[in-house]
């Protein structure tokens, strides 16, 4: 377990985290300082408490947003995976239909070849 000091609202931290989130966790601290930072400029002094609830609420809110819209492209996603495995299947259906199609087309060029090979006759063969 690692310990980092961030400093969130102007005050010191020593915060624990796993092995190797060290960066990660400064960096989190630092976006919420942010976040701090632009509503006292918006705000003015309006108490520290204060601050950092309004803050947290738009961290929140971002994450709840984030959370939706991952949740949209998962649907859509999968949509997208139902459509392709629907076009994969009729894929196959006309696959299917076409090389029948072919091979009957195939069949009736060579019963016509026969027929005209007997009707020429003389034993000159077509095809």
């Amino acid at each position: 377990m690692s310990h980092v000091n961030v400093t969130i609202n102007g005050r010191q931290y020593r915060m624990a985290c796993e092995e190797g989130q060290e960066a990660r966790l400064l960096h989190l601290a630092e976006g919420f300082e942010d976040r701090i930072g632009s509503l006292r400029g918006k705000f003015g002094e309006i108490g520290d408490s204060r601050l950092t609830v309004m803050a947290a609420l738009m961290a929140s809110d971002e994450l709840l947003d984030a959370n939706q819209r991952i949740a949209s492209l998962e649907q859509e996603l999968e949509a997208l995976r139902d459509a392709r495995s629907t076009s994969a299947d009729r894929a196959k259906v006309v696959q299917t239909a076409v090389a029948k199609a072919l091979n009957a087309a195939a069949d009736r060029i060579e019963k016509t070849t026969q027929v005209l090979n007997r009707t020429i006759g003389g034993g000159v063969a077509i095809g």
